[in-house]
């Protein structure tokens, strides 16, 4: 048996629990969710990395799906909603194929029934527009972890991509911690400040995760997580999920898409834009420019780094899909996880390892975040306090 079957045959019993796959946003861009215009049930290889059939294809079990919206939006917390509103319309549609999970005990029932187990995440604090409450309407509509913040800054939080502004977190932003903790959402550390990520270590009573972010020490991008942060993951409980996007984890990327970024903006386009316009404003840059190919063995590289610093039981899987661009060769798409798991089993990779990377690490940490919630709420009413009242 091939190492690509031994991986297929591995996905079968512990299939993907993929951290962030950014659809509902790539559904709002290309079609404003019109989801007969791009049906998942049918492959979607001109418009998406995603749908139901490279779903099977690619061993996906259970998916966050990111509810993210751009930071820059005048109305954050409505196109939020609906963001929400449009996984809730793709499950209704597929009832086959996808089940709403809300918590552990959902994933696993999943699981036993063929489904591909469906949560949310927000990506950004500006989803939140500065509001415990409006953090507490985000968990109870599904959403079940938010980044603290994505490109910019918030108010209470630095970004990985921004200038420096509060040093970390914020007395509020601590409070946001505490209220996530309570509630059972998980505190997401991708996008953040490597200040951000160890004032949320410091002030999390449960695991924390990385939906989609690599390792620092193979790749000197800021998206990624030093070597400190990953050390203390054990103690956390929390993982970092592996992400597949090539200017994260190739080092030769990241100069290439400066340049590509800065192309895209020449142009008056967003440097995230997905869009079929922007896509050929890329295809083009790249015919001029040809982009550095990142490999199916480099997003191995971080893994195995990042085995060795935070150890096997805090890593995960979250390839952002439909969030970015380009993709690695060999992880085109949501098709390619057996591909990945095959590199990692001629490495040397133990079926337990494989097992605790696709399912049993994602699985174990959300239902510690709900284990911390029970006891949170057995002391502690929700927080109402504002970040006029806590940061002045």
């Amino acid at each position: 048996m091939t190492s690509l079957d031994q991986a297929r045959e591995l996905l079968r019993e512990f299939p993907v629990v993929d951290g962030h796959n950014d659809l509902p946003w790539a559904l709002r861009a290309q079609v404003r969710y019109d989801l007969a215009a791009r049906d998942i049930a049918v492959r979607q290889d001109a418009h998406l990395h995603t749908d139901l059939p490279r779903l099977r294809e690619g061993g996906v079990g259970a998916q966050y799906w990111s509810v993210y919206v751009r930071s820059d939006l005048p109305d954050a917390v409505p196109a939020t909603l609906e963001q929400i509103d449009c996984v809730r319309q793709l499950i209704a549609r597929h009832p086959g194929e996808l089940r709403a999970a809300l918590t552990a005990a959902d994933m696993e029932a999943a699981r036993a029934d063929g489904r591909i187990a469906s949560l949310m995440g927000a990506e950004g604090g500006h989803s939140i527009a500065n509001s415990l409450g409006t953090l507490r309407g985000l968990y109870a509509l599904g959403v079940r972890y938010l980044t603290l913040t994505h490109n910019d800054n918030v108010d209470w939080a630095d970004s990985a991509t921004d200038a420096p502004r509060a040093g970390g977190l914020t007395a509020f932003g601590r409070e946001v911690v505490a209220e996530m903790n309570r509630l059972g959402m998980l505190v997401d550390l991708s996008h953040v400040a490597a200040t951000t990520m160890r004032d949320a270590l410091d002030a999390s009573s449960a695991p924390v995760i990385f939906s989609h972010s690599s390792a620092r020490a193979v790749c000197d991008h800021p998206r990624n997580v030093p070597d400190d942060v990953l050390e203390r993951l054990p103690a956390n409980g929390g993982m970092a999920m592996v992400t597949f996007v090539p200017k994260f984890v190739l080092q030769a990327a990241v100069d290439w898409t400066a340049a590509a970024d800065e192309n895209m903006r020449a142009h008056g386009l967003h440097h995230l834009d997905s869009s079929p316009e922007a896509m050929k404003v890329h295809r083009a840059f790249e015919e001029r420019t040809p982009r550095p190919v990142a490999t199916v063995a480099t997003v191995a590289d971080h893994l195995d780094h990042m085995r060795e610093v935070a150890g096997v039981d805090h890593l995960g899987i979250g390839g952002d899909y439909d969030g970015t661009a380009f993709t690695p060769d060999g992880l085109s798409d949501v098709s390619g996880y057996p591909n990945l798991l095959a590199e990692l089993l001629d490495r040397g990779w133990s079926r337990a390892d494989l097992a605790k990377l696709t399912w049993q690490n994602a699985v174990r940490v959300l239902g510690a975040a709900e284990d911390v919630a029970r006891s949170v709420q057995a002391t502690r009413g929700p927080s109402n306090a504002t970040i006029e009242s806590l940061d002045g």
